[in-house]
């Protein structure tokens, strides 16, 4: 919102200097974002003396002038009648821009070199007169810039409004907070209506077919109207807050528009179809041509302004090109009304039409300002365009909304704000800005909000009118009673950063995705129908369709950004993401969430070097990553068993497993199903791992026990045995361990092996066990024995063989 000092002091004498207004402003809530003087483009232009005039060689309409800045002379070709010696005139230096866009420049002109150009008050944008120079007062100094010689000073004010104060989006709403903030009486312009003939019932009609779209539409009729210029003080308001001037009739709209905020429209009463109005919602599918020339395709509920054959308006929106006003307009209908401000709001945004009356009515203008701005109007248009007015006002309305009376405890208030004010205190804030104030009666007050107020509903909204008037910067700065003693971080919080600062410190990255998924996700990724995680919540307003219902899981955010990343030539990730999954269960229940820990390794196993050729990552890759996971998080026991075909669902079976502690699943790790690559359009190999992020924190011990280093070294031996190629070979690191042998402090798998000279469906597996004795240096013999019983216990168990 844009508004000029000179405009404000139309309705309010301003005392404040422009920054202390602007301060002043901001402070009561009405944010100013910059000030810029509209005069200030006549700084390069100064007070020139023509000190000599010489006709132009080859030119006959042109002169060549000696004009005296002040310090120099300089010389400048001008084809203005009245231009004479001795005479003081504006004169724009080269690097000036005038108000029409035009550069001024060092030029030759028919052979002649013109140093600047001497200008007209209209070239100035200080008048409508173009045919000849501005002349300057004599006791004017050349040389002097001059705006500072005219006393040409205008502050523009660049207002931000928040969307909740539409009583803003005028000079009038702004003059009414300066005089608040000034303490000064609000001067609204009078309206005297010209003397009427004539009955406006009989010429024409206004029927509301759709009062809910349209609760009040009023209109006057003016005859004999002239259309042409509008004066210059006209054209200088408007240009003064950013709007063309077009003619006196449009022009007048658009200044009652800026004015009180109430939008107007002219229509030409002779190109309404039988010279009356009707209010109605469109056809649908039904078209109509905007001022703008477009052809527009239009749905139910937009409200249309007819005539007696077919829209002439967009209701609230736009005019159409059917009934603007033009040169040879005689007869004016003034269109003034009251649009529900929801109709607006969605009409303005299906068309994408975002015009001024738009955005002023889909914030709720003064239902009962309605009239004002119609008389107002009626009178400028009788004025200016030399027009007579039909005695008379249709005025149609249904429904206007009632101002809000409110209770307002005092008390609560200065515990709300943090002030310390009385109730006459706040009663006479209120009334500045013209709230009806009742009381104070046993700590109440009783307010009524004036109509164009239509934020104002609750008695919060007037606790922050008190605040706005009494200052945002005088209320005093209080700190919350926070406990001296520290309370510790939670458990669950203090985990996650745990697991975050191992994954990060094994190269993966964290990614945050959307928690919204598509709705084909389930079927995408496999899941069985039976599958809970088929029960996905719908979004009642997706805002695609790829968000269209909350995740079940977090795969489909790391497929998708493992997706966008491969199509930009990144193909080397590490990825993984904490994030919570909704489960529906039932349209009026609240769907189950639970936090998950899912992860993704594609690519290279390590960075490409010197130092050897890139190998693509494999399922053991992330398992040792999740090892080394568990371990750094002290999880054990921990174990890894094959995942059946029947449950791999967006793994591929045969390279699936569960994670285990303590017999108890957490989760599961597999290669990407070639069919769910698919799907994503992925043409890469993925590991991805899942895990039930509760599940797994119940494991991690709060506390850690230290044991004493060893004293005494170990001793290892090793045992191949052949086993069934079906075995799992953790199922004989686990028979080892359940012997709890003191002695025997690690065991692990370092080699395998199948094919001959292995029997068919048999497979070699190498055991490296550890022993150590924490009170002694074990002998070979002692060792010897136990290794041996050790592995007659293993031959026996899985049926095993010793190699020959």
């Amino acid at each position: 919102m844009k508004v000029s000092l000179s405009w404000l002091n139309d309705y309010v004498t301003v005392t404040l200097a422009a920054d202390a207004l602007a301060h002043q402003l901001t402070m009561a809530g009405l944010e100013v974002e910059g000030v810029e003087d509209r005069y200030g483009y006549l700084a390069s232009v100064v007070v020139g003396r023509i000190d000599a005039v010489a006709p132009h060689p080859d030119a006959d309409h042109l002169k060549v002038c000696q004009v005296g800045t002040g310090t120099d002379t300089i010389a400048v070709v001008c084809g203005a009648p009245n231009v004479v010696e001795g005479m003081l005139a504006p004169l724009a230096l080269p690097g000036s821009q005038l108000p029409d866009g035009t550069q001024v420049t060092e030029s030759t002109i028919r052979g002649r070199r013109s140093a600047g150009m001497l200008c007209s008050d209209g070239e100035l944008a200080l008048g409508t007169d173009r045919s000849g120079l501005m002349a300057l007062d004599a006791g004017l100094t050349p040389g002097t810039p001059l705006n500072k010689a005219l006393g040409l000073a205008d502050p523009v004010f660049e207002i931000s409004i928040t969307p909740n104060r539409p009583d803003c989006l005028s000079v009038l709403g702004i003059a009414r907070e300066v005089a608040a903030i000034q303490g000064a009486p609000l001067r609204r312009a009078p309206v005297a209506l010209p003397t009427a003939g004539g009955d406006i019932n009989t010429l024409t009609s206004v029927v509301i077919e759709a009062p809910d779209h349209c609760p009040r539409y009023a209109a006057r009729l003016l005859e004999e109207i002239t259309v042409g210029p509008s004066p210059f003080w006209l054209q200088d308001r408007l240009l003064s807050v950013g709007l063309r001037p077009i003619n006196n009739i449009v022009d007048i709209t658009n200044f009652i528009l800026m004015e009180t905020g109430q939008p107007l429209h002219a229509f030409d009463f002779d190109r309404l179809a039988e010279q009356r109005i009707v209010v109605r919602t469109a056809g649908d599918g039904e078209r109509f041509t905007t001022l703008d020339g477009k052809e527009r395709t239009l749905t139910p509920e937009m409200l249309m302004i007819c005539d007696g054959r077919g829209p002439v308006a967009v209701g609230g929106v736009m005019g159409g090109l059917n009934s603007e006003i033009e040169p040879h307009t005689t007869r004016v209908l003034i269109e003034s009304a009251y649009f529900d401000p929801i109709s607006i709001r969605k009409t303005a945004k299906q068309l994408g039409l975002k015009t001024e009356a738009s955005h002023r009515f889909e914030r709720g203008v003064d239902p009962h300002g309605t009239r004002y701005a119609l008389d107002r109007a009626a009178q400028l248009m009788t004025e200016l365009g030399g027009g007579r007015m039909i005695d008379g006002c249709i005025d149609a309305a249904h429904d206007l909304p009632a101002s809000a009376t409110l209770s307002l405890s005092v008390a609560a208030t200065n515990r709300v704000l943090g002030t310390d004010l009385d109730g006459e205190t706040m009663g006479g804030l209120l009334a500045s800005i013209e709230f009806e104030v009742n009381g104070p009666r046993q700590d109440i007050l009783t307010v009524t909000a004036p109509s164009f107020r239509v934020d104002v509903s609750r008695p919060e909204d007037l606790m922050e009118e008190v605040a706005r008037r009494a200052g945002y910067d005088r209320i005093p700065v209080t700190y919350p009673a926070i406990p001296p003693d520290a309370r510790p971080t939670p458990s669950l919080v203090t985990r996650r950063r745990r697991i975050r600062r191992l994954l990060t410190g094994m190269g993966f990255n964290e990614i945050i995705t959307y928690s919204f998924v598509h709705a084909d996700a389930a079927r995408r990724l496999r899941l069985p129908d039976d599958d809970p995680r088929r029960n996905a919540l719908g979004i009642l307003n997706p805002l695609t369709e790829d968000q269209a219902v909350m995740r079940t899981s977090l795969v489909p955010g790391l497929l998708q950004t493992m997706g966008h990343n491969l199509a930009r030539q990144s193909r080397n990730l590490k990825l993984f993401e904490i994030g919570k999954i909704f489960i529906s269960r039932g349209d009026s229940a609240q769907p189950e969430e639970s936090d998950v820990l899912a992860g993704l390794w594609t690519g290279d196993r390590t960075p490409p070097g010197w130092y050897g050729k890139p190998e693509p990552c494999d399922f053991y890759d992330l398992k040792g990553a999740m090892e080394g996971l568990l371990a750094g998080l002290h999880v054990a026991p921990v174990s890894f068993t094959r995942l059946t075909d029947d449950r791999c669902t967006f793994t591929r079976p045969g390279a699936s497993g569960r994670i285990m502690v303590n017999d108890r699943p957490i989760g599961l790790i597999g290669q990407l199903h070639p069919a769910v690559a698919d799907a994503y359009d992925l043409r890469q190999t993925a590991y991805l791992f899942e895990i039930d992020l509760p599940a797994l924190v119940a494991h991690i011990p709060d506390r850690l026990q230290a044991s004493p280093l060893p004293r005494f070294p170990a001793t290892a031996r090793d045992a191949t045995l052949i086993v069934d190629r079906e075995l799992e070979s953790d199922s004989i690191l686990e028979a080892v361990r359940q012997m709890n042998e003191p002695l025997v402090e690690a065991v692990q798998l370092f080699d395998l092996f199948a094919g001959k000279p292995i029997p068919e469906g048999r497979k070699s597996l190498s055991l490296r066990i550890v022993y150590r004795s924490s009170e002694a240096t074990l002998a070979d013999e002692a060792v010897n024995q136990l290794h041996k019983a050790i592995t007659d216990h293993l031959v026996q168990r899985f049926k095993a063989d010793l190699p020959t």
